[in-house]
């Protein structure tokens, strides 16, 4: 039984077609079905990459990195009790050196960053997010915000 619906096994009428690089995509937050812990952290690892704990409740992770552009994994509980991954930008001093990360975008708005950066790179991470969908890790959820996009 092949269906076209990204494999969302929910029929809550929320089986709308968005597609990446559109502004309804920048809505999009990609949500965990389970609560992140030390023991399955690494069923989130991404091209080599390894959730690092930030603060208390709160892991990073590069999805990429380069001179111009970078995009950094945020996994934290940052809808009400919800395990997202969402997406922010570092300062990079040194080379290495995270010094600061922006406010986290929706996965959506990142995937949509990095596709007019490198649209390779963004297919690749929305393949690791339909993996992980498929493998009933997390869930495409749109994300209302009620002041409108004012980032």
């Amino acid at each position: 039984m092949a269906d076209n619906h990204n494999n969302n096994n929910n029929s809550d009428n929320d089986e709308i077609a968005v597609v990446p690089g559109t502004d309804e995509f920048g809505k999009m937050l990609f949500k965990l079905n389970t609560p992140v812990t030390e023991d399955n952290l690494g069923v989130l690892d991404y091209n080599g990459g390894h959730l690092q704990p930030v603060q208390d409740g709160l892991y990073a992770m590069p999805a990429y990195v380069n001179d111009g552009f970078n995009l950094f994994f945020i996994v934290s509980q940052l809808v009400e009790n919800d395990w997202v991954i969402a997406f922010s930008t570092a300062t990079i001093e040194n080379d290495h050196e995270i010094t600061d990360l922006s406010e986290p975008y929706t996965t959506g708005k990142g995937l949509n960053l990095l596709g007019q950066k490198s649209p390779e790179d963004a297919n690749k991470l929305l393949k690791y997010f339909n993996t992980l969908a498929e493998a009933n890790r997390g869930e495409w959820r749109m994300v209302e915000r009620p002041d409108g996009e004012s980032d």
